[in-house]
């Protein structure tokens, strides 16, 4: 028996359901009852109940591709804020080897860089490294912090809804997978970016949100929706953005389908070639 619907908001030890339905995150079985473990909104997927939490931090795993910025600089390695409550490194010998080389003169307090997750140990303290295509330092654009439980709906199914906003506003965008998103283009469209990623996060479990993000790129940028739009606007939904609204809110409940390979693909965004560090 359910006694919730989809998407409804839910508080700590609401019953959600009984007897056929299994615990997923953010829930907890207690006897026959599955009941909510946080403050979020349900998301139902067959037999399955899990809560999405509004605001989460950011738990790294090896594999991640992150957005991080330099808040220390020690000895033998960079401190960096990856956005969580796990400070990250990056040690010399990721970036130089055995080289030796001061390491003021490479990164500073304050640069941003796009790095990988190399390794978490048992403490939770987070390696981090710079090989691989696109990783490396971001020269100027903003940052714009989202919750992270939000990232794949920022994609959008096959980079749909990214592509979209890049396409619009000319703007380069890469995607950490804790939240941070760089954007580089023209300052008038980078502040229209920034305000788009922002209403996708505050709107990330409603329907519709595919088309309300393009008429409001529309409107942001060209001052008017194209007649065929206006047309057309009678008819919310076509089934591919059904399938791609439903894709993308059904990856928000397991952060685990967030896929680096696909979702961070050096044809889906545009990333920073890794800086020449020869003197």
């Amino acid at each position: 028996m359910i006694h919730v619907e989809d998407k409804k908001f839910v508080v700590p030890g609401e019953i959600l359901a009984e007897e056929d339905y299994y615990p997923g995150r953010g829930t907890f079985r207690e006897g026959d009852k599955v009941c909510s473990s946080l403050m979020g909104l349900v998301s139902l997927r067959n037999n399955k109940i899990s809560v999405i939490p509004l605001k989460s931090k950011y738990i790294p795993k090896k594999g991640d591709v992150v957005i991080g910025e330099i808040d220390d600089i020690r000895f033998s390695m960079w401190g960096v804020n990856i956005n969580s409550p796990y400070s990250g490194i990056l040690p010399a010998s990721e970036v130089f080897g055995r080289e030796k080389k001061e390491l003021s003169r490479v990164f500073k307090i304050g640069d941003v860089l796009f790095l990988r997750v190399v390794d978490v140990d048992e403490v939770k303290k987070v390696k981090l490294g710079l090989k691989g295509r696109g990783m490396g330092k971001f020269k100027k654009g903003i940052l714009v912090n989202i919750t992270p439980t939000k990232v794949p709906r920022l994609i959008g199914k096959k980079g749909s809804m990214i592509n979209m906003i890049k396409d619009k506003t000319r703007c380069k965008i890469v995607v950490g997978q804790n939240g941070l998103v760089w954007v580089k283009g023209d300052d008038d469209m980078e502040q229209i970016t920034k305000n788009v990623i922002n209403l996708i996060e505050a709107e990330a479990h409603t329907s519709g949100l595919t088309n309300r993000i393009r008429d409001k790129l529309y409107l942001l940028v060209d001052g008017e929706l194209p007649k065929d739009i206006e047309e057309s606007e009678g008819s919310i939904f076509n089934e591919n953005q059904l399938n791609d609204e439903n894709h993308s809110q059904s990856n928000l409940n397991d952060s685990s389908e967030f896929n680096p390979s696909f979702e961070v693909n050096e044809d889906e965004l545009e990333k920073p070639k890794l800086e020449n560090f020869k003197e």
